[in-house]
């Protein structure tokens, strides 16, 4: 397929021949799940035939979930762009298990590369609110609330990720899946971008209110680039790490 294809030309199925196999199948493992055929989505095909894989996911998803339900109602006390950011983020996190549902339930290269498209717009809608929240807020100062349970939030951001970590870099480990790894790898990543929200926290208390606006317009542009690699991802084209 060429590179020059738009999404919408990729949407339809993408099956092998008759006979031909993709690589690493997992013909004879006792976990083989096998969606009927090769698809092209924000999750690689190797977790999608795992059981062990989809667990793994799905705990993750349910962490990441539980971090970004915690921190949004933090962020309704003490109204800090920085920690709108970051949950935002981990929530953008959790909604990758929306695709390998698609893919599981509905049997559906389709179907996949549709969720994995809704969920990449989602979260860069999600990201430009925050952006333009925190340039308001550069504009018209006005330091949040709750500093205390401000950085608590940070903390939580960071123990979810790490967590999440844990689970998909041990799946990833036994079941030898690069992708699980990386994501794992990706998670612990994000760990240090929610410690940001306790930075944010700190220099708020501090006397320096603005840090917190600009810490968020710093998470909202690694939010953008993730966002990025994920189009690319669901788009069927590789990009650089």
């Amino acid at each position: 397929m060429s590179h020059t294809a738009t999404c919408e030309e990729m949407l339809g199925p993408h099956d092998h021949p008759e006979g031909e196999r993709a690589p690493g199948d997992g013909r004879g493992d006792p976990e083989h799940e096998h969606a009927g055929g090769h698809t092209h989505g924000l999750v690689d095909p190797t977790i999608k035939r795992s059981r062990a894989g989809l667990r793994a996911v799905l705990i993750s998803f349910a962490v990441l979930g539980a971090t970004a339900v915690i921190q949004a109602g933090v962020y309704a006390m003490s109204g800090s762009v920085a920690l709108l950011a970051d949950l935002i983020h981990n929530f953008g996190d959790a909604l990758t298990a929306v695709p390998l549902g698609a893919a599981f339930l509905l049997r559906s290269a389709r179907a996949e590369r549709r969720a994995g498209l809704g969920v990449v717009l989602a979260i860069f809608l999600s990201a430009c609110v925050a952006g333009v929240l925190a340039v308001e807020r550069i504009v018209a100062p006005h330091a949040p609330s709750h500093l205390l349970a401000l950085g608590i939030a940070g903390g939580v951001g960071f123990a979810g990720n790490e967590l999440a970590a844990q689970v998909r870099l041990a799946a990833g480990r036994r079941l030898h899946s690069p992708a699980l790894v990386a994501d794992g790898f990706h998670a612990r990543a994000d760990g240090f971008v929610s410690l940001a929200v306790l930075l944010s926290a700190a220099l708020v208390a501090l006397g320096l209110p603005l840090a917190d606006p600009v810490i968020a317009i710093a998470i909202t542009g690694v939010i953008l680039r993730i966002t990025w690699q994920s189009w690319l991802t669901v788009c069927g084209r590789a990009h650089p790490h």
